[in-house]
């Protein structure tokens, strides 16, 4: 009866061990959380202005794209492309930078015929505006569409595919970030994703839970060009496993069946 009794204890304790080393609880890895649903048929509104005044900031790249509908080479001379299109404008790092125009230091660009024109802490919008008007003066029926042309995002920490990740739209959401990275592990710490954002005087660091679902309506829900997304791990993930611990099951077999041998011996 002792025999068994020892048995037991010892099948419980392992059970024990293997179930709180390798399990992260569900509850911390689901997001979006606590939305106020009602019942299943029920759709709540997560309302969030989105705020497109991203200022353009030295080492940026505008991609500004002249249409002249009366003379198309006037068109081509004012083209970072030269009039080859817009094809192969976005298709890598280096035609980005030999089919743009980048922002010196000191925020300027130089653009044809108007020279050095100031854009920095400017949105898109407003130094398309600038730049039309300054155009004006040399050439006239000209039309300019001008485009961030590198949305850069870095994404670290527990997600699966962690690296530095290039956007080619006016706006991305974090979920979609997280996305792009093959979003989160299981060990990822869904309270406290931080989001480091470049600022005139240097850098903020603003922690986000993306757990919960009013995320939704945060501010820091969009997010901006050369944004640092930083997942955090889980604590306990220095004892965790993330794959399934077969050298820990057996070491604990080895023990359990060791010390059923030795409660026989003393029997």
């Amino acid at each position: 009866m002792k025999n068994l009794r020892i048995r037991k204890i010892s099948l419980i304790a392992i059970l024990g061990v293997l179930m709180f080393s390798s399990c992260v609880p569900m509850k911390k890895m689901l997001l979006l959380k606590d939305a106020q649903m009602v019942n299943e048929t029920t759709s709540v509104e997560y309302k969030n202005e989105r705020s497109l005044d991203y200022k353009i900031q030295p080492g940026d790249n505008l991609y500004i794209k002249a249409i002249n509908i009366i003379d198309e080479k006037s068109s081509d001379v004012l083209n970072a492309d030269g009039g080859r299109g817009s094809s192969n404008v976005m298709s890598s790092e280096a035609s980005i930078y030999f089919n743009s125009f980048n922002v010196n230091k000191e925020g300027y660009i130089d653009y044809p015929l108007t020279g050095m024109v100031e854009v920095k802490n400017l949105t898109v919008e407003q130094a398309k505006d600038k730049l039309q008007n300054e155009l004006s003066k040399y050439v006239k029926e000209t039309a300019l569409m001008v485009k961030l042309a590198s949305f850069n995002l870095t994404i670290i920490g527990e997600v699966k595919a962690p690296g530095k990740y290039k956007v080619y739209q006016s706006e991305i959401g974090i979920f979609d970030a997280l996305a792009m990275a093959g979003n989160v592990t299981d060990f990822a710490k869904n309270n406290a994703v931080k989001i480091v954002r470049r600022t005139d005087d240097g850098s903020e660091i603003v922690t986000v839970n993306i757990g919960d679902a009013d995320i939704l309506s945060s501010p820091y829900y969009y997010l901006k060009p050369n944004d640092i997304i930083y997942v955090e791990p889980m604590k306990f993930k220095q004892w965790g496993f993330t794959a399934f611990p077969y050298s820990t099951v057996l070491s604990i077999i080895s023990l359990a069946l060791t010390i059923v041998t030795i409660s026989r011996t003393i029997k």
